[in-house]
């Protein structure tokens, strides 16, 4: 059963979203600038994570762009007029970084689809998602020093906690695009499939995820992206403080029961 989006309707918005199944599918609608993120559409990002987080239907999130392209970047029509004024380029700097932690610590998990180029902003955008599945012809890349530029959402942080700081510094270094087989094998993404099947693919991951326990996965998220930030006995420590009322849920009995009846478990 599919439900009518919040944006579903407007072609022309930046951003399109939609219910299908207990999945919210959130779109980049900007092909005829690559998907590039202005601020309109960090906006409608944001409102869009917003509604599904407080609609206990969705389960998971798949992020998706329209077009031949993931996204190329930040809209640089904007970047040079906020440049104008220093204020307005930390404010456009800073709207990015609150956008992408929020994608981290969202209990939903975010599963993105990138097709075509996934680059500089576009690669910030899907390092703070969950899950990535990549199209065969995807390519990815930072790229800001093609053009003598830094990376601004958080691509200097994620990319060395992903693949290492020795491919991370290559990679921003040389400006140079990863193949979709490449990314897999750095660990940039989980899944390199045909591309013709990926929005399928991706969807068919999240309709698994929307069946299991929604408190255990927004828990186990929790847990490992918060525990990155301390040392091996802080986060024990944080798993430990966390597991025994995770276990003692009413989704758990149903998940037990379900076992011991061999059956699949019906999660609320």
């Amino acid at each position: 059963m599919r439900e009518e989006g919040y944006m579903t309707s407007a072609t022309e918005a930046p951003v399109q979203t939609e219910i299908q199944d207990g999945i919210g599918i959130v779109a980049l609608n900007r092909p005829d600038r690559f998907n590039c993120l202005s601020s309109a559409v960090m906006a409608g990002l944001d409102e869009a994570l917003a509604r599904f987080e407080g609609d206990r239907k969705v389960r998971a999130v798949l992020l998706l762009a329209r077009g031949r392209h993931f996204c190329t970047g930040a809209d640089l029509d904007e970047v040079l007029d906020a440049r104008k004024e220093r204020g307005r380029l930390s404010a456009f700097i800073t709207s990015g970084h609150l956008l992408l932690r929020r994608f981290e610590v969202s209990p939903l998990p975010i599963v993105a689809a990138v097709n075509g180029l996934c680059l500089a902003g576009g690669l910030e955008l899907m390092m703070a998602c969950d899950v990535v599945f990549a199209g065969q012809s995807a390519q990815v890349g930072c790229q800001h020093a093609r053009y003598g530029l830094v990376p601004g959402w958080g691509g200097t942080q994620r990319l060395a906690r992903i693949v290492g700081s020795r491919r991370a510094l290559d990679l921003m270094f040389s400006g140079r695009w990863l193949k979709a087989d490449e990314a897999l094998a750095w660990g940039l993404v989980n899944n390199v499939v045909d591309d013709g099947a990926l929005v399928g693919e991706a969807e068919a991951y999240c309709a698994d995820l929307v069946k299991k326990n929604p408190e255990g996965l927004a828990a186990m998220k929790q847990l490992c992206r918060n525990g990155l930030d301390g040392s091996l006995q802080e986060g024990l420590d944080m798993e430990r403080s966390v597991v025994v009322d995770a276990l003692m849920s009413e989704n758990v009995s149903e998940g037990l029961a379900a076992f011991r009846e061999h059956r699949e478990p019906l999660f609320r």
